[in-house]
């Protein structure tokens, strides 16, 4: 397959509608790196098995490098374009952050997974059980959101990256949590929300 033609500075982001693909946009934005969009409508088209053998969305392509786990694409953003920073300085900080991450990743995003799962192969009680984990996290959680300007750091970082398209889906995924009980990650996501680098990330989404 012969890919868009890339720039020195320019990255093509193979993706799809749901929340890894949003990471990765917001990521880029963040960093104020340019890049095309590709909107991958069918996962079995030989073009996405010839970028990534597993098949999954996002997949970002930059010259000759093909990335498919969201991870190894935020380090390698994270390393090669390292303003603005996303993780701190001191190695024992970014490793907090890290695993701080990872638990998000594993406890809260598997949960979203499940819940935007396509219909065809939707588990009811399977996504019932999402809901409520991800909901009572969410409640019993929202304190620390008030913490600090940013989640639990003064400064825009990964964990925002990976929180700020979980959240904005929730009322597609039928998430209400109680007003009077999550006041300061409503307030977080009202700031946060309202970043040029957010809303940039789901400009792109709106017009499809």
């Amino acid at each position: 397959m012969e890919l868009p033609h890339l720039s020195l500075t320019q990255f093509v982001l193979y993706a799809d509608h749901g929340i890894h693909s949003h990471i990765v946009r917001l990521l880029l934005e963040e960093k104020q790196l340019n890049y095309q969009l590709v909107i991958m409508e069918d996962e079995r088209s030989e073009e996405l098995t010839e970028l990534n053998p597993y098949r999954t969305l996002p997949v970002l392509v930059n010259r000759d490098v093909a990335l498919y786990e969201l991870t190894v694409i935020f380090e390698y953003l994270e390393e090669r374009h390292q303003s603005p920073r996303l993780l701190p300085s001191v190695p024992s900080e970014r490793a907090k952050i890290r695993q701080l991450a990872w638990r998000l990743q594993n406890d809260w995003l598997s949960q979203a997974f499940i819940l935007m799962t396509h219909p065809d192969s939707f588990d009811e009680q399977s996504a019932l059980n999402a809901k409520k984990s991800l909901s009572d996290s969410l409640v019993t959680l929202a304190p620390l959101f008030g913490h600090k300007p940013y989640f639990l750091s003064d400064e825009f970082g990964w964990c925002d990256a990976l929180l700020l398209p979980l959240l904005w889906r929730l009322p597609e995924m039928h998430i209400n949590l109680p007003t009077h009980l999550i006041r300061p990650l409503i307030e977080y996501q009202d700031r946060l929300f309202a970043r040029p680098s957010f809303i940039a990330s789901i400009r792109p989404m709106e017009s499809l």
